[in-house]
C-alpha cells in the first residue's frame, strides 16, 4: 500500500503529496524534532519500480553529492539524504510558492503577453547569481568542482510567494566531485528546447552553457515564446548553427540595451558569450536598477500573490498586496490584472458533497511535479509545443513549424491581444473562465477599428417638380410625366457631388459661369487632390490593420487549440481563415500545421504549398518553408 498524508517517513511525517515526475515523486513533510519542534521540507523520493534502476540511482545520488554542497539564497538547500525502507529520498528545503514554468502560464492567462520586463529581467538576474555560486564552488582544498546544472529551464526555478528565487534539480549537473562519472562526448543530456549550440552538437559544455539556458529563459520570459520552437531535430539543428531570432523583431517595444544583453547571451560562438553567469546577472542589474530603481523582490512577490489569489483564498490563505502596488505595475505598462472569481463558501448549514479524484491532487505550493495546469483559455498564445520524433515525411517534420507562426514580420502575433504587451490587464488574479474585463478584446477592436457609415435616413415622401405628376401611392414622378418633361430644363436643386467631381467638370457642368473656374487656381486643385490621396492612403492603413488584427484573432485561437490538442476545432478556424481571407498565405501556413498534427502528410504539403504560392518573394518564412518540404521530400 502507497504512502499516505500523516504517515511517518523516517524522520519526517508526511503532510501532502505534491506531484510525481517521471521516477521520483514529492511530498511536502515535516522534521519531528524534540519538543514538538518542526521545520517543513520537501521529500523527493525515488519510485518503487525505479529503485533497482541503477543508472537512475547513480544520477540521484549524483545530486544529492553536489546539491549538499550548496548553501546559496538562489538555490534550494539539500539537507538530507538516506533511504527508508529500500527506498532512495532527499529531504530538502521546501519553498512555498510555485514553479516559474507556472507563473508564466499564469500570467498569459491573465492577458498579459509575457512576464513584466523588469520581473522577468530580476528572475534571470537572480537565476544569475545561484549559478554564478555553483560555478565557483570549490572542494575544501580549494579545487573548483567545475559544476554545470546543464538543465536550467522554467521547470526547475522556483518563485517563492515572498519574492525568492531558488534554482533546483541538479540531478544531471556535471561535476568533478562525481567520482568518475562522467558524460562522454557527443552524449547530451537535459530538455532539448534549451540546449546551447555546443551541448546540441554533443561538445563538451562549461558554466557557459548554463548562460545560454538562462538567456533562452529570459527570452521567454520577455516574449512569452521560445527563440527556437518545434521538433527535436529541428529545434537542435538551428541551435547548433546559432540561428536565434533577435529578441526585438518579437519585441520591438524593448530598449536596444536589453535586447543586446540577450542576444550576447545567446551568442553561438561561446567565446563570444557572458564569459560568467556573473558577468550576465550584473548586465541585467544594471539595466534593471538605471529603469526601474524601486524594483526588488517584493515586487515579484506581489505580483505572484495577485497572479495566484485563488489558490491562496482556497487553501485558506491570505496574503496582503499593498494598494501601491497597481500604481508600480503602471509603472511597468501593466494597467490591472483580471481577476479570476473565487467560488464562495457554501453557507452554512447547506450540506456540500465532496467527489473524491482518481488520482492524488497536486499541490501547486512547490514543485519538481510534471502535472499539468487546469485547462488553458481556447485562444491563449501558446507556452511551449513539445512534439516528438514523428515517423514520415510532414508530419515529423512539418510539426516543428508552429514557430513561423510567430513571425518576426508580424510581432504581435506572439502576444496576447491587445497587441502592444505593455496594454495588460492586472488587478486581482487570473481568470479561469473569461468574466467581464476593462481591457477590450481583439473582437472588440476590430469592431472599434471600423469606420462607421452613416445610418439610412427614413424614406420622406417629396413633393413632385412643377409640371410633373406623382403617383397617387408613393408621391414619385411617373415615368410618362418624366418623358413629357424631358425637354423642359430641370427646376430642382442640383444636388451635392463630391469635391473631386465637382473641380474636375466645373466647366462642363457651368460653362456659363466663368468665375468659379477662375476661383478654382492650380495650386488649389494640386492641394485639393493631395488631401483625396492623403485620406485614400489612411483608409488603406486602416484596412491593412484590420486584416492584420483578423489574422491575429485566428492564430491566437488555432494556437489556443493546438496547444490543447483539440485538432479538430483548430482545423475548422484555419479553414475559416482561409475562407474568409483566401489571399492570406499565414492561413495556408496554419492548415498546414494542423493537418500534420492530424497525420494528414498529404493535405499538409497542398497548403503549404498554396501558402508558398501566396507569400510575397521576400516573406521571412518562405526560405524555411521550402527548405522543410524539400527534406520531407
Amino acid at each position: 500500500m502507497g504512502l499516505q498524508a500523516g504517515d511517518t517517513f523516517g524522520r519526517y511525517e508526511l503532510v501532502s503529496w505534491l506531484g510525481r515526475g517521471g521516477m521520483a515523486e514529492t511530498w511536502r513533510a515535516q522534521l519531528m524534532g524534540a519538543a514538538g519542534v518542526t521545520k517543513s521540507v520537501l521529500i523527493k523520493k525515488v519510485l518503487p519500480e525505479y529503485a533497482d534502476d541503477e543508472a537512475f540511482i547513480s544520477m540521484f545520488i549524483s545530486e544529492a553529492r553536489i546539491s549538499a554542497t550548496l548553501s546559496h539564497g538562489n538555490v534550494a538547500q539539500v539537507f538530507d539524504f538516506g533511504r527508508v525502507d529500500g527506498e532512495y529520498f532527499l529531504a530538502m528545503e521546501f519553498v512555498d510558492g510555485q514553479p516559474l514554468h507556472r507563473v508564466l502560464k499564469r500570467a498569459m492567462k491573465s492577458g498579459m503577453a509575457a512576464l513584466p520586463t523588469p520581473v522577468a529581467v530580476f528572475i534571470a538576474m537572480e537565476m544569475c547569481r545561484g549559478l554564478h555560486y555553483a560555478h565557483t564552488r570549490t572542494d575544501g582544498s580549494g579545487t573548483p568542482l567545475d559544476i554545470v546544472h546543464r538543465d536550467i529551464s522554467p521547470d526547475n526555478v522556483l518563485v517563492g510567494y515572498e519574492g525568492q528565487i531558488k534554482i533546483v534539480d541538479f540531478g544531471i549537473a556535471k561535476a568533478k566531485l562525481l567520482r568518475g562519472v562522467r558524460t562522454e562526448p557527443g552524449v547530451v543530456k537535459g530538455k532539448y528546447l534549451f540546449f546551447s549550440p555546443e551541448q546540441a552538437r554533443g561538445e563538451e559544455v562549461d558554466a557557459r552553457t548554463d548562460v545560454w539556458a538562462t538567456g533562452v529563459v529570459l527570452y521567454e520570459l520577455l516574449c512569452g515564446r521560445l527563440p527556437v520552437d518545434g521538433a527535436p531535430q529541428v529545434v537542435m539543428s538551428r541551435v547548433a548553427r546559432g540561428e536565434v531570432p533577435a529578441l526585438n523583431l518579437l519585441r520591438p517595444d524593448l530598449p536596444k540595451e536589453l535586447n543586446d544583453i540577450v542576444m550576447k547571451a545567446l551568442t553561438p560562438d561561446r567565446d563570444q558569450r557572458f564569459e560568467s553567469s556573473h558577468a550576465f546577472g550584473e548586465a541585467l542589474a544594471g539595466f534593471l536598477y538605471s529603469n526601474y530603481p524601486r524594483f526588488s523582490s517584493l515586487s515579484v512577490a506581489h505580483l505572484l500573490r495577485v497572479l495566484f489569489r485563488k489558490d491562496l483564498v482556497q487553501s485558506g490563505r491570505q496574503l496582503a498586496v499593498p494598494g501601491t502596488f497597481q500604481e508600480e505595475m503602471k509603472s511597468w505598462g501593466v494597467s490591472s490584472v483580471v481577476p479570476e472569481p473565487v467560488a464562495p463558501a457554501a453557507p452554512e448549514g447547506v450540506q456540500t458533497r465532496r467527489i473524491a479524484r482518481a488520482a492524488k491532487p497536486p499541490n501547486t505550493a512547490l514543485t519538481d511535479t510534471t502535472e499539468p495546469d487546469p485547462p488553458a483559455l481556447p485562444n491563449p498564445p501558446s507556452r511551449r509545443m513539445l512534439y516528438g520524433l514523428g515517423a514520415g515525411g510532414l508530419v515529423a517534420v512539418g510539426a516543428g513549424l508552429w514557430f513561423l507562426l510567430g513571425s518576426p514580420s508580424h510581432p504581435a502575433v506572439t502576444e496576447a491581444p491587445p497587441p502592444t504587451p505593455a496594454r495588460t490587464v492586472v488587478a486581482v488574479e487570473t481568470p479561469a473562465s473569461v468574466p467581464p474585463s476593462p481591457s477590450p478584446t481583439v473582437q472588440e477592436e476590430l469592431v472599434a477599428a471600423v469606420p462607421t457609415e452613416p445610418a439610412e435616413e427614413p424614406e420622406v415622401e417629396k413633393p413632385a417638380p412643377p409640371g410633373r405628376k406623382a403617383t397617387a401611392k408613393t408621391g414619385r414622378v411617373s415615368k410618362s410625366s418624366q418623358r413629357a418633361q424631358a425637354a423642359e430644363p430641370p427646376v430642382e436643386p442640383v444636388p451635392e457631388v463630391p469635391v473631386a467631381v465637382a473641380a474636375s467638370n466645373l466647366q462642363e457642368t457651368a460653362p456659363s459661369a466663368p468665375e468659379p473656374v477662375e476661383a478654382i487656381q492650380p495650386e488649389t486643385k494640386q492641394s485639393v487632390f493631395g488631401l483625396i490621396k492623403s485620406k485614400g492612403q489612411e483608409a488603406q492603413q486602416k484596412v491593412s490593420q484590420l486584416v492584420k488584427l483578423k489574422q491575429q484573432e485566428f492564430q491566437l485561437k488555432v494556437s489556443g487549440l493546438v496547444q490543447t490538442r483539440q485538432y479538430d476545432s483548430a482545423l475548422e478556424v484555419a479553414n475559416d481563415c482561409a475562407k474568409s481571407h483566401p489571399t492570406m498565405p499565414e492561413c495556408q501556413l496554419m492548415l498546414g500545421l494542423v493537418h500534420g498534427k492530424l497525420n494528414h502528410p498529404r493535405e499538409s504539403t497542398q497548403h503549404y504549398e498554396k501558402f508558398l504560392a501566396l507569400a510575397p518573394a521576400d516573406h521571412p518564412r518562405r526560405a524555411e518553408i521550402v527548405a522543410l518540404l524539400g527534406n520531407a521530400r
